[in-house]
């Protein structure tokens, strides 16, 4: 009898190897991040897709018995990340609490802020409230996790709690600590969104495609995180999988564009695609401040101007950023940098002008069109070889057929 009970504590039911051990840990804390991603995040808290009942009572049962995770609380505490992003009151943004902070105790993060009921009251609406619900789901949320851990132990015995161990640091480690910190820090961007929110990696494999996270924080309510043709969402991957045996429907994608001819004045078509892409308008625009700064420092060397370099150099890492996300010293280092060059000066003073055709919400389309092609105009006969480029760019813009 003894031998075994140590049959079983060294090997469990299955009598695994280490590789299926590996492997079943693998998959499962995979489908838990495609839970999270598809349910949790696109489904739930941003409406991007409708679920059909069967795959949306399986990703709920999942959560429950592999994070303990309330869908309310979840949803709740994304809703106003996005809502107060990079402010003192987003629960987990590196930016005011420090990249340390919510790298290392981003869980401890969630875990607060889900106590909060002004936040779960406000944001929390729409969730599922049904009686598997109110009665197992929220009642028992970490009586999932038990049951979980009392089945790796009796499938591969004493290992096994280690495997839920792996299983339980999961999600804290990539989605709270990785997703929400190195996202919002490091990275690239694809377009100027109005906070610091970066792509950790062009491909997502590993977070479910939540390593798309600047193209996400563009374009929030899309079921689809991937816009560039290298990019690469493993997310969508699965909910054109389930679209296609008819358990997902995607209600909304990022928009396209085309760039046709160069019209001779902007009309409704060219606004309407415009505004609609006016993030990539500005990573374009954020794009032709570095290449001007970069030009300004070469003619600065040339020139002798030794005063001019340490300032243009200061603003190297900023000066294609949004204002509104800028700290004060960051914005002085930016200012300092447009006083030493008026080309620069005239860019910066044109984002903000060019930004207020699409933030004005209480002009008609006429209206805003007149703007745009003022703008436009105006940008031309600049003398600033980069607004001339940008302008006839976006003369080009036509909504994607």
């Amino acid at each position: 009898m003894f031998d075994v009970f140590l049959t079983w504590a060294g090997h469990g039911l299955l009598q695994a190897s280490w590789w299926q051990i590996a492997l079943f840990a693998l998959i499962t804390t995979h489908i838990t991040i495609a839970s999270v991603t598809i349910f949790l995040h696109r489904a739930q808290a941003h409406r991007a897709l409708e679920l059909h009942p069967v795959a949306s009572h399986f990703f709920r049962f999942w959560l429950w018995f592999t994070t303990g995770m309330v869908t309310k609380e979840w949803v709740a505490i994304h809703r106003k990340h996005h809502a107060k992003c990079e402010t003192a009151d987003d629960p987990h943004s590196p930016v005011t609490r420090g990249i340390d902070t919510v790298l290392l105790r981003g869980a401890e993060l969630y875990r607060a802020e889900s106590k909060n009921a002004e936040t779960l009251s406000k944001f929390g609406h729409g969730t599922p409230d049904d009686w598997l619900e109110r009665n197992v789901y929220s009642r028992y949320a970490w009586q999932g996790v038990g049951l979980l851990l009392i089945l790796d132990v009796l499938l591969f015995g004493a290992i096994g709690a280690t495997v839920w161990a792996v299983q339980m640091l999961w999600i804290p480690i990539w989605a709270a600590g990785v997703i929400n910190g190195l996202g919002h820090w490091w990275g690239y961007r694809n377009f100027a969104a109005r906070d610091s929110s970066h792509n950790i990696s062009p491909w997502g494999l590993l977070i479910g495609g939540e390593e798309l996270h600047n193209n996400h924080h563009t374009y929030p309510t899309s079921a689809k995180l991937s816009v560039k043709w290298w990019e690469f969402d493993i997310g969508w991957a699965y909910i054109r999988a389930l679209s296609w045996v008819g358990l997902a429907k995607p209600r909304k994608l990022p928009p396209q564009f085309r760039l046709g001819e160069v019209r001779a004045e902007v009309d409704q078509l060219t606004l309407q695609a415009v505004i609609a892409n006016r993030y990539e308008v500005m990573a374009r625009y954020a794009a032709e401040l570095r290449t001007t700064l970069k030009a300004e420092l070469a003619r600065a060397a040339e020139q002798g101007a030794a005063a001019n370099l340490p300032v243009l150099r200061a603003a190297r890492r900023w000066i294609g950023m949004e204002r509104e996300i800028l700290c004060e010293r960051s914005r002085a280092l930016v200012d300092a940098a447009a006083n030493a060059s008026p080309n620069l000066s005239k860019l910066l003073h044109m984002r903000e002008e060019l930004k207020a055709v699409w933030e004005q919400t209480n002009l008609n389309a006429e209206q805003l069109r007149l703007k745009l092609q003022d703008w436009c105009h105006r940008a031309e006969d600049s003398g600033v070889t980069a607004l001339r480029e940008l302008s006839l760019r976006m003369r080009r813009y036509t909504p994607a057929v």
